[in-house]
This record gives C-alpha cells, structure tokens and sequence, in this order.
C-alpha cells in the first residue's frame, strides 16, 4: 500500500509542478474578469479542468449567454467522456466508492497513466491512480490559490506568456501515445487543420479537426487490422 501511495505522488509530480503556469493563470485571470477569490477558488474545487474554466471565465467576463457558456463548455470538456468510455472495461466492475473518485480525477494528466494493459486491476493499482489523481487535484488548487493572490497584486498576469504551459503539458501528454503509424497521422492531420482553420477563423475549427483526426486514426487503424 505504501508503495502505491509513494509511486502515485512521484508518477504524478512532474506534472504537478508543470502545471503551476496553468493554475496561476486561471487563478489570476478569474480574479482580473470580477471574480471573487472564493468564487475563483470553488471554480477549481468544483469543476477542475483547467481549459474549460478558462474559457468559462472569458466568456462570463463577457457576459455571454448561458447557453453559449454550456454548450463551448461542453464541446470542450467532451473528451473527458471519451476517457471514461476508453477505460470503462476496466473499471465496470469496480464498486461505485471506487468509480466516483477516479471518474473526478480523470483528467488528461491522469488517462495519460491509463493506458498499461494491468491499469486500474487490483486495489493497489486503484489505490495509486486515486494518489496520482488526488496529488494533482490538490497541486491544482494550490496553484489556483497562488493566481488568485497574485490577481489582486500583480499586474495582468497573461502578458507573462503562462498559456504555453496548456500547450506544453498537452505535447507532453500526447506524444508518449504515439506509438504507431495511425495515431502519428491523427497528430498531423489535427494539427495541420487546426492551423489551416485558424488562418481562416472557422469559429468550430477545434472540433472539426478533432473530428477529423480522430476519423483518420480509425480508418488506418482499421485498414492495419485488416491487413
């Protein structure tokens, strides 16, 4: 048990650490947008998902409606279902006391850890992703705590360029999974539209190559299994 607990915490730490940029930002912005510290800090208590709050603090700064704030929210956050269904072999057998904890911490950082064939089998490996999760749900609301004090005496905090921390820990995450030619080609083709739909200013480009980079994943991937 000992060494599940300290595996979790070490595993998990890198990534604790690399996302202080993240959490001063949602912090310092939420503060900077009319937020309340302690409205900017349930934010990271009760959402916890760093690039849907920063979204939703915009566009409520802005007073966008709330169904606009659902539904870019949604689109946003909809990847974490596809963690869920992507691990559910492996956990529908799991008691609820299990299952509720580790559907809260499935962040990206954590399906990250997800992928060994033996992840989430037996109470010590539950015992390390709960650690692992926990550790960063924890890091992420200190750090928020951190952007919400510096909101209220530092100047602007975004001028600091901490945003590329959201594109470096996502490199990071993704590409240890790239492990063969179909998932290279769903990088690329992801990549390569999002720019392309950027330089056009296509309001729904994130997900339109999301949409297609996936598409492009499953056709190699099926053609491969074929083969």
């Amino acid at each position: 048990m000992k060494v599940a607990i300290k595996k979790g915490l070490l595993d998990m730490l890198p990534l604790n650490l690399a996302v202080l940029p993240w959490g001063l930002l949602c912090g310092s912005l939420a503060i900077q947008n009319g937020f309340t510290a302690l409205e900017a800090q349930l934010m990271s208590v009760l959402v916890f998902a760093g690039s849907a709050q920063l979204v939703a603090v915009e566009l409520m700064a802005k007073e966008a409606s709330l169904l606009t704030l659902m539904v870019t929210t949604f689109i946003i956050s909809a990847r974490h279902l596809l963690y869920g269904l992507a691990i559910r072999n492996k956990m529908v057998d799991k008691p609820l006391r299990w299952r509720g904890p580790i559907a809260f911490f499935l962040t990206d950082e954590l399906f990250a850890f997800s992928h060994h064939h033996r992840a989430y089998q037996g109470k010590l490996r539950l015992v390390y992703a709960l650690v692992a999760g926990g550790s960063f749900y924890l890091a992420w609301n200190v750090w928020t705590f951190f952007g919400i004090v510096a909101g209220q005496f530092l100047p602007d905090l975004t001028n600091l360029g901490l945003d590329f921390a959201i594109a470096a820990i996502f490199i990071a995450l993704v590409v240890p999974g790239v492990s063969n030619l179909p998932v290279l080609c769903a990088c690329l083709v992801s990549g390569i539209s999002i720019l392309y739909f950027k330089t056009i200013q296509f309001e729904f480009g994130l997900v339109a190559s999301a949409l297609l980079g996936m598409s492009t994943g499953y056709v190699l991937q099926a053609k491969e299994d074929k083969s």
